[in-house]
């Protein structure tokens, strides 16, 4: 029994009805760009989180949570027009969005396990996920993936006030167990290619930082405003249209606008935009390698994304720079990067599976010796691909 049934026990005194999950996932190339409609790749890992639930036919929604201790209630119908400032404003906000497109009469008590520590693996849009698919099921009604990707997506940008892209929710949805998921953010349209058979083995190492911080506190949205301001500029040096800025994305810029006045652009929104052509052209390069079976290549453009993410991005604290260069010269890593914004919580590997003891005791070993006050809180974590959602 999960601990997330147990704790529903003690709560209630009877059995959950349901359990609902949803994976955590990694972005191996395509970071820092979906938010401008870049193309990413993705996979789900076979840790996540579940919510074990039972239908409550008066509307309101109540909901504990194994990592935080306030238990937040609200009515399906009636959510707080703000946010509270605490863990379940995804989940507000992920309740308004659904209800604008479907009307909800039944709501749910819940308890919430994360089976991983919190940063860098998209949590709260797994959270959110797994709260939407209950409040589906609970209501008996059945949106697309595509609407509870926005839903999400929705709820983090317009409710809690993240500028967040849709590769999190994507990569949690569409995944399937030994594919990668090739998506185009703009049409949204994706393709899942399998592991080639002649493809090297592999598997996913998560190295927790012992790091955690907040994405909304974090110069996350800064970083994206900086991207956008580049492309707004873009646009008005090349005599292109352009309505809201809010509305700009770098998708919309030529790559040869961008290098015909990118010495024009403030250096900070010259290296936000060098990291998303780059990015965007790491994202198709790897595609192309995972295709043929080329994880040694791909691995190569994943530790190329990392680099730009810290000196084109800019982003990193020193705990996460300090594993993503430990992690690039350890025997048995084919590639990684940060995974997540990059502000805090973990860094992700495609690793070979024979070296994965060597691996753990060199990066543990070198980690811990430059943040010996992180003992007992950084953690290794070894993962497979796993399916999405909807699997």
């Amino acid at each position: 029994m999960l601990h997330c049934q147990e704790r529903f026990f003690e709560i209630y005194h009877r059995e959950a009805e349901a359990v609902a999950f949803c994976p955590y996932r990694i972005c191996p190339i395509g970071a820092h760009s979906d938010h401008n409609l870049g193309k990413i790749t993705g996979l789900a890992i076979d840790k996540g989180i579940h919510l074990a639930y039972r239908p409550k036919q008066n509307g309101v929604v109540e909901l504990s949570s194994l990592q935080f201790d306030k238990r937040a209630q609200w009515h399906v119908r009636e959510v707080p027009r703000e946010k509270e400032n605490d863990w379940a404003d995804y989940l507000r906000g992920a309740t308004m969005k659904l209800s604008a497109r479907y009307p909800l009469q039944v709501g749910l008590s819940g308890v919430i396990e994360g089976t991983l520590p919190i940063g860098g693996l998209s949590s709260s849009a797994a959270v959110v996920l797994v709260f939407l698919k209950a409040l589906c099921q609970v209501n008996h009604i059945q949106p697309t993936p595509l609407e509870l990707i926005q839903c999400s997506v929705e709820a983090e940008n317009q409710y809690v006030g993240v500028s967040s892209g849709k590769l999190d929710q994507s990569c949690e949805m569409y995944s399937r167990k030994d594919h990668l998921l090739y998506l185009d953010t703009k049409t949204d349209q994706y393709e899942l290619i399998p592991t080639h058979p002649d493809m090297k083995p592999y598997r996913i190492a998560i190295f927790f930082s012992g790091v955690e911080r907040t994405l909304a506190g974090s110069k996350f949205n800064m970083r994206v405003d900086e991207l956008r301001s580049a492309a707004y500029a873009l646009a008005a040096y090349a005599g292109m249209d352009y309505g809201k800025f809010q509305e700009t994305n770098m998708r919309d810029i030529p790559r040869q606008v961008y290098d015909h006045f990118r010495d024009r652009l403030p250096h900070t929104w010259q290296l936000r935009a060098e990291h998303w052509f780059t990015e965007f052209d790491r994202v198709e390069r790897g595609a192309e390698a995972w295709r043929r079976g080329d994880l040694a290549t791909f691995g190569r453009l994943s530790f190329e994304s990392g680099w730009s993410s810290i000196y084109n991005w800019e982003t990193g604290s020193p705990e996460l720079k300090t594993l993503y260069d430990i992690m690039t010269r350890t025997d048995g890593i084919y590639g990684g990067r940060f995974s997540g914004a990059g502000f805090k919580g973990c860094c992700m590997a495609l690793i070979d599976p024979a070296f994965e003891e060597s691996i753990c005791q060199s990066v543990a070993r070198e980690y811990l010796k430059a943040f010996p006050q992180l003992e007992g809180k950084f953690s290794i974590h070894i993962c497979q691909s796993a399916d999405g959602v909807m699997a």
